[in-house]
C-alpha cells in the first residue's frame, strides 16, 4: 500500500465510523505522519511510496482505536500547548487551546511584578500534565521556583516528565495532595484549571472526550461548581495567599454568576474581572486582593 492509497482507506474508516470528511482526513494524516516520522506536507510530496508491513500494521492498529472514539492526542503520546510538546496519556486531561489564554494572563502579572524587581511564587492547582506551570516555567526562567499541586498521584507522574521533558524539573516542585493544602508557604500568583463540568452535562460531551479523557479531570459535581467552590473556601480559611496575591481561574461559560457571588462574600472589597475566550465566552476569572 502506498501513502496515497493508505490516506484514502484511513479516510473511508473514520468516516464509515461516524466522522466527518475534513475530520477523518487530517486525522489520518496526523496518524500516518506519526507513524511514518514525517510532517504532513511530506506525505503529499511522495504519495508514491510504499509502506513497510510494519507501518502498514501500526497505522491499521491507531485508526482502530480512533474508530472507537480514542482521541488523537492520546494515540500520538502528546499534545502541543502553548508552544511546547507535552506527553499526554489516558491519566491526564489533554490541554486545550484556551487555556494558552490563561497563562497569558499569569505570564503578564508576573512580568510586571518582575519589572518592579518583585519576583513572585506562583502556584498551579490541579496542574494535571503539568501544561500550565510547565508552560509559565519555560517561558520566565526568572521565576526561581514554581509550586504545582494535584490530588492524583498518576497526573503528577505525567507532570513530572513533562517537567523534565522542558528542563523545568529542578525549578517546579510538585505536591500531591487537595487543592491547595498542599503548599508550604503563601504565594503571589495561584492558577487554577479545575474541573468545571457538571455531571448533569455528562451527554452533552463529545463521546472521545466523555469515554476516554479521565472523569476525575472533567467532573465537579451537578453544576461543575464544587471543586472551584471549595477552592475559593479553602484559600478564604487558610494562609494560601500574600498581601496583593492574585488568583486566575478557569470556569465553564455559564458559571461566572455564581462563582463572583461566592468571591464578594468571601472577600468584601474584592477586585475581580472576567476575561472571554476565543469564542467570547466568559471563561477567565482574575481576582485581586
Amino acid at each position: 500500500m502506498t501513502v496515497g492509497e493508505a490516506l484514502e482507506w484511513g479516510r473511508r474508516l473514520l468516516q464509515e465510523a461516524g466522522q466527518p470528511a475534513q475530520e477523518a482526513g487530517r486525522d489520518v494524516q496526523v496518524l500516518l505522519g506519526h507513524v511514518l516520522a514525517v510532517e504532513r506536507a511530506a506525505l503529499y510530496a511522495h504519495p508514491e511510496r510504499e509502506l513497510t508491513a510494519t507501518e502498514w500494521q501500526r497505522l491499521a492498529a491507531l485508526l482502530e482505536r480512533r474508530q472507537r472514539g480514542e482521541p488523537v492526542a492520546y494515540l500520538l503520546g502528546h499534545k502541543e500547548f502553548f508552544g511546547l510538546d507535552l506527553l499526554v496519556d489516558r491519566r491526564v486531561l489533554i490541554p486545550r487551546p484556551e487555556t494558552e489564554l490563561l497563562v497569558e494572563e499569569v505570564l503578564a502579572e508576573a512580568r510586571k511584578r518582575l519589572r518592579r524587581e518583585e519576583v513572585p511564587i506562583v502556584a498551579d492547582i490541579g496542574t494535571g500534565s503539568g501544561a500550565i506551570v510547565v508552560a509559565l516555567a519555560v517561558s520566565e526562567p526568572r521565576l526561581p521556583y514554581l509550586y504545582a499541586c494535584d490530588s492524583s498521584a498518576a497526573a503528577l507522574e505525567v507532570a513530572q516528565l513533562n517537567c523534565q521533558r522542558h528542563g523545568v524539573g529542578q525549578r517546579v516542585r510538585l505536591l500531591l495532595g487537595d487543592l491547595a493544602e498542599p503548599l508550604p508557604e503563601p504565594v503571589d500568583l495561584l492558577v487554577a484549571n479545575l474541573p468545571y463540568v457538571g455531571t448533569e452535562e455528562r451527554e452533552l460531551l463529545a463521546p472521545d472526550v466523555r469515554d476516554f479523557e479521565p472523569a476525575e479531570a472533567l467532573f465537579a459535581g451537578p453544576q461543575g461548581l464544587a471543586l472551584l467552590e471549595r477552592l475559593l473556601r479553602q484559600l478564604h480559611e487558610r494562609p494560601v495567599l500574600k498581601e496583593r496575591a492574585m488568583v486566575f481561574l478557569e470556569i465553564g461559560y455559564r458559571q461566572r454568576e455564581a462563582l463572583e457571588g461566592l468571591a464578594r462574600r468571601l472577600w468584601p472589597g474584592l477586585r475581580l474581572t472576567c476575561r472571554r475566550d476565543y469564542a467570547g465566552q466568559e471563561r477567565f476569572l482574575i481576582l485581586a486582593f
